[in-house]
């Protein structure tokens, strides 16, 4: 099992134990709306099926878990593509978890794992422009903003604008690891 720890969460595989939560979680429409790849309904099956698709060795999707209960609040991974050594952050949260830092945590711990153990040169995210709390988790783990694609996705027959934000990992290594998460 891949396990990353921080100072209130781990980071370990999915289980089929956590399909239940899995569904209860993402299975609201305030999470799958800020969302390309959740859909809505989110059924049994859907987390069933993801559940299988993260147990490959080379994965690097995780489910958060909040140290204190080990509660599941949320999922957080990169999608690799070692062919130009980069890769794509996601993350997720569920609604009675939003606005606890639980999601700014976590993807700071991904880009230390994207960077030193996987050897990555770039990570990179982009959120729905009206999901601003997803920005902001993306500046606060020193992302820079790179740029608006306008109407770049379709959700829910609705065309979405896309803010991009990336890092190079020199630009990582440089700045200051030490600060409280």
């Amino acid at each position: 099992m891949r396990v990353l720890e921080t100072e209130r969460l781990i980071l370990r595989s999915y289980e089929y134990s956590d399909v239940p939560e899995l569904v209860r979680l993402i299975g609201t429409e305030e999470v799958a709306a800020t969302t390309l790849r959740i859909p809505y309904p989110y059924t049994e099956a859907d987390a069933r099926e993801f559940v299988a698709s993260t147990q490959g060795p080379e994965d690097s999707r995780f489910a958060i878990v909040i140290r204190e209960g080990h509660r599941l609040c949320g999922g957080i991974g990169l999608r690799l593509n070692r062919e130009h050594d980069r890769a794509e952050l996601g993350y997720w949260i569920g609604v009675p978890y939003w606005g606890h830092g639980y999601a700014t945590e976590a993807a700071r711990t991904m880009l230390e794992h994207g960077f030193r153990t996987l050897g990555l040169h770039r990570i990179f995210a982009h959120h729905f422009k009206n999901n601003a709390a997803s920005g902001e988790v993306l500046k606060k783990i020193g992302m820079q903003h790179e740029g608006c694609l306008r109407g770049h996705v379709k959700k829910w027959g609705q065309l979405i604008d896309v803010e991009v934000y990336g890092l190079l990992k020199e630009k990582w290594a440089a700045a200051d690891h030490s600060t409280t998460h």
